[in-house]
C-alpha cells in the first residue's frame, strides 16, 4: 500500500531595496502573467533554505546580488496549492539586469510602482505591507491566504 501525498509547492521571493530606497521590480517574460511586474520570486528547490532560494531567484530573474533580511509575508494560495514566502532584502551592489525569465528589470520609487500591472495578488499584498512598514519604521511579519475560487484575500494581522 503506497500513499501518494499531494503537498503544496513553496514559492520564495524578496523585495530588493537599493541604498536610495528604490526597489527592484522585474517584468515577467514567462506565463503566467507574462508582461506583468513582480519582485524576484520562484519555486524553492531541494537542498536550499528559504533565504538561499530567495537570493537565487533574485540573481536568476534580476541578475542582482542581495542580502536577505527579515521575513515579510507568508501568503497561502489555496486554489494553486502554493505557499508564498517573501523576505525583505538589500542589494549588495548596484548591478542588476533582466534574467532569462524577465523582459526587463528596474529600480523604482514607491510612487512609481505600476500597481495596476502587478502580476499576482500575493505580490501586491507583500509590496503594500513592505511600504506600510517602511513608512512606520517597523518590520512586521504578515500572514494571509488567497483563494481565487472565492476571490478573497484574507485579512491579516502582524505576527
Amino acid at each position: 500500500h503506497v500513499v501518494h501525498y499531494q503537498n503544496p509547492k513553496i514559492v520564495v521571493g524578496c523585495v530588493p531595496e537599493d541604498p536610495s530606497g528604490k526597489i527592484l521590480l522585474c517584468r515577467r517574460a514567462i506565463e503566467p502573467r507574462l508582461g506583468y511586474w513582480t519582485f524576484p520570486a520562484g519555486f524553492m528547490e531541494n537542498n536550499e533554505t528559504l533565504q538561499q532560494a530567495a537570493a537565487r531567484e533574485s540573481y536568476e530573474e534580476a541578475l542582482a546580488d542581495v542580502e536577505i533580511g527579515s521575513l515579510l509575508a507568508i501568503v497561502h494560495i489555496l486554489h494553486a496549492h502554493q505557499v508564498h514566502v517573501f523576505f525583505r532584502a538589500r542589494m549588495r551592489s548596484p548591478q542588476f539586469g533582466a534574467g532569462t525569465e524577465s523582459l526587463e528589470a528596474h529600480l523604482v520609487e514607491e510612487r512609481d510602482i505600476p500597481w495596476a500591472d502587478i502580476a499576482f495578488p500575493s505580490t501586491e499584498y507583500a509590496l503594500r505591507r513592505y511600504f506600510d512598514d517602511r513608512t512606520k519604521g517597523v518590520e512586521n511579519h504578515y500572514f494571509t491566504e488567497f483563494d481565487r475560487r472565492t476571490a478573497e484575500l484574507g485579512l491579516s494581522t502582524p505576527g
